[in-house]
C-alpha cells in the first residue's frame, strides 16, 4: 500500500507560479505510474497530468500543456508538478493519485491510491 501526502498549494496571483509536491511512502514508489488530478467546487475530478515509472513518458490535459510539468524522483519517492503561468480556472483542489501498473493512465478510475488534496487558490 501507498499513503501519499500533497504540500505546496496557496493563493497566488495570475500568471503566478506554484510547485506541488507529493510524497510517497514505501519502498516501491519507482513501481507506480503517478499522477495529478484536480477538482474544481460543483465539478467533476479532473486529470491533469501523469508521468511513468522512470519518468520518461508524461501526459497532460490540453488545459495545463505547455504551462504545467510534471516530474518525479525516484529515489526521494515524491513526484511533482510545477505550474507556471496560472489562471483563475485551475483554482481546485489538486490530488496526486499512484497505479501499479506500466501503462501512463489518465483516468481516475484507473489509479489505486490518492492523497487528501492541496488547495490551490488563483486569484484574477
Amino acid at each position: 500500500q501507498v499513503q501519499l501526502v500533497e504540500s505546496g498549494g496557496g493563493l497566488v496571483q495570475a500568471g503566478g507560479s506554484l510547485r506541488l509536491s507529493c510524497a510517497a511512502s514505501g519502498r516501491t514508489f519507482s513501481s507506480y505510474v503517478m499522477g495529478w488530478f484536480r477538482q474544481a467546487p460543483g465539478k467533476e475530478r479532473e486529470f491533469v497530468a501523469a508521468i511513468s515509472r522512470a519518468g520518461a513518458v508524461t501526459y497532460y490535459a490540453d488545459s495545463v500543456k505547455g504551462r504545467f510539468t510534471i516530474s518525479r524522483d525516484n529515489a526521494k519517492n515524491t513526484v511533482y508538478l510545477q505550474m507556471d503561468s496560472l489562471k483563475p480556472e485551475d483554482t481546485a483542489v489538486y490530488y496526486c493519485a499512484a497505479e501499479k501498473g506500466v501503462v501512463v493512465v489518465t483516468t481516475t478510475t484507473e489509479y489505486d491510491y490518492w492523497g487528501q488534496g492541496t488547495q490551490v487558490t488563483v486569484s484574477s
